[in-house]
């Protein structure tokens, strides 16, 4: 039994078949590398991603990010009111005319720039605003009559307060010749103008109660550079806080809210997300005029004109629910109730307390009797008025966004001041705007179209290939090793004593020619046989 495993060893160790064990380790080796590969280059090509994308000045994002390769564009929509005096003095229905859109085109940077030693950048967001007049429907000098939005905001805040007040502010607003709309022009509504009450209060306000700004517009002081100074992650320390904000003004949360949750910061600006990003991912975005994180779930998959290949986030419909229909909203409601209606947000905490109320455009997703409350804004359309943004799940850079909002000023009657004593408690539409990019430009989804499409086709081509190869050198090696084995076999009988080949020289009949060797002839041993007088 041993000798048999002592000469299988020797067969298979022979140096004839020695090279064949060597093919066989290297088609393991191949496989094991095709194993390798395909368990672990998704995570490789991540790891480079995600050093690629920190924050640094040396890193692929980092300029793209300072400074963005594109020109959003603003699209402003104004509701022009076409019978204040009849809606004053007649009890009529608002009958709203939409103008616009009046566009402007983009300009973003981040200045002042301070990294920080916890893996966070500081910045001042700066932006420019500049009028395309071809691509607007009409002029910035257009004129439009809107709600007078510093007067109404002060009648609504007296509401409450004593008598003589409210008296008194009525007599200032005769002396002032202050009336509840006013006619101005879409640049003056955008960029500020002056306004008597503001000028009023500039001068009788105390200082430490005065408005941050000289004139009233709702894009006023947006035009430059921002004065907040807003603190995000890099993503050195940790990639799923890339982009996030850490303080916005050194603060850490907001302030307006009644929950921890509600004012939580932890949100994008809206131009990068932490990468990795699946179906299943939640994104928040904070911007300081919505006064809040705005949440946005996955909708659908989308691919842009160059090819590149996202997915859509879109708030949830409920966002702007009302108390009654998502009571976790309460939380924005600390001075409730009431609370804000259903398909409304009250941001009049962080706007002075202007009683501002934002909807989507059109009062999408809010209750129809808003809209119906007017003449002249059509049935919302989800395609022309939702929010939405897309994004490149790989990398979390957005592809396409379009930001819509509308702005509205919620009015109350109040009896006292005779200037809105017939001013009936409504939602009033001021106007809505769309934010937001079309495209990013050709180098940024060339580079991201490969590195999306690119580890993938390298994984396949690699893992499988070596797959390929090991198994066939390891298929050639095994059919190689066998019959060699074999073959070995009948050299070793050739090699011994043992063997005879057959005598060419023998007759035809079968007899030797008397020449030929027998195994008696070659090996004694056949001699030691019964008629052999040698036997032992």
């Amino acid at each position: 039994m041993r000798s048999g495993r002592s000469k299988l060893y020797a067969k298979l160790t022979s140096s004839f078949l020695r090279k064949w064990w060597f093919v066989i380790f290297v088609s393991l080796v191949f496989v094991l590398l095709g194993a390798i590969i395909f368990i672990f280059f998704s995570q490789w090509v991540n790891l480079y991603i995600n050093s690629e994308l920190v924050l640094r000045n040396e890193s692929m994002t980092f300029g793209w990010w300072r400074k963005p390769p594109v020109k959003p564009l603003m699209k402003v929509y104004v509701y022009n009111v076409t019978n204040a005096d009849g809606f004053l003095n007649n009890g009529e229905k608002p009958v709203l005319n939409e103008l616009g859109p009046y566009v402007y085109v983009q300009s973003w940077e981040k200045v002042n720039l301070a990294f920080n030693k916890n893996h966070t950048i500081s910045f001042n967001q700066h932006k420019e605003f500049v009028f395309d007049r071809n691509q607007s429907v009409g002029d910035e000098d257009d004129l439009v009559v809107v709600p007078n939005i510093p007067m109404l905001s002060a009648t609504s805040q007296s509401k409450h307060a004593a008598r003589f007040l409210r008296l008194a502010m009525a007599s200032i607003m005769d002396i002032l010749k202050v009336k509840p709309f006013v006619e101005v022009s879409v640049h003056q509504l955008l960029w500020g103008y002056e306004d008597p009450l503001l000028k009023l209060a500039k001068d009788v306000v105390p200082k430490e109660q005065k408005l941050p700004y000289e004139e009233f517009g709702l894009m006023y002081g947006k035009n430059g550079t921002s004065r907040d100074k807003v603190t995000v992650f890099t993503g050195g320390s940790n990639i799923e806080q890339y982009g996030v904000i850490d303080r916005f003004n050194g603060n850490k949360s907001l302030l307006h809210w009644k929950t921890e949750q509600c004012n939580r910061l932890n949100g994008s600006d809206g131009s990068i997300f932490p990468p990795h990003i699946t179906k299943n991912t939640t994104l928040f975005v904070y911007d300081k005029d919505l006064c809040r994180l705005l949440p946005l779930s996955y909708q659908k998959e989308v691919e842009t004109a160059n090819g590149v290949a996202g997915f859509r986030f879109t708030p949830p419909k409920d966002v702007f629910a009302d108390v009654s229909t998502k009571p976790e909203n309460e939380c924005f409601c600390p001075g409730g109730p009431p609370c804000a209606p259903n398909g409304f947000f009250n941001v009049s905490l962080c706007q002075y307390d202007s009683p501002i109320l934002l909807s989507f455009p059109h009062f999408y997703l809010a209750d129809e009797k808003y809209r119906l409350a007017v003449e002249g804004v059509s049935p919302p359309v989800a395609d022309k008025h939702e929010f939405f943004l897309d994004v490149q799940p790989q990398m979390g850079v957005s592809l396409r966004a379009r930001a819509r909002v509308q702005i509205n000023l919620a009015v109350s009657q109040v009896v006292d001041i005779k200037q809105v004593a017939t001013f009936p408690d409504i939602v009033f539409p001021i106007m809505w705007f769309e934010d937001g990019i079309d495209a990013l430009p050709a180098e940024v989804t060339d580079m991201l179209n490969f590195a999306t499409r690119v580890p993938p086709v390298a994984k396949a081509c690699l893992s499988y290939g070596l797959f390929v190869v090991g198994g066939l050198l390891l298929l050639l090696a095994v059919i190689c090793l066998v019959r060699n084995s074999g073959r070995q076999e009948t050299l070793h009988l050739e090699g011994t004593s043992h063997y005879v080949k057959p005598d060419k020289t023998a007759s035809g009949n079968g007899h030797s020619n008397g020449k030929s060797k027998t195994l008696e002839t070659l090996n004694p041993s056949f001699l030691n046989g019964p008629d052999n007088p040698n036997t032992n």
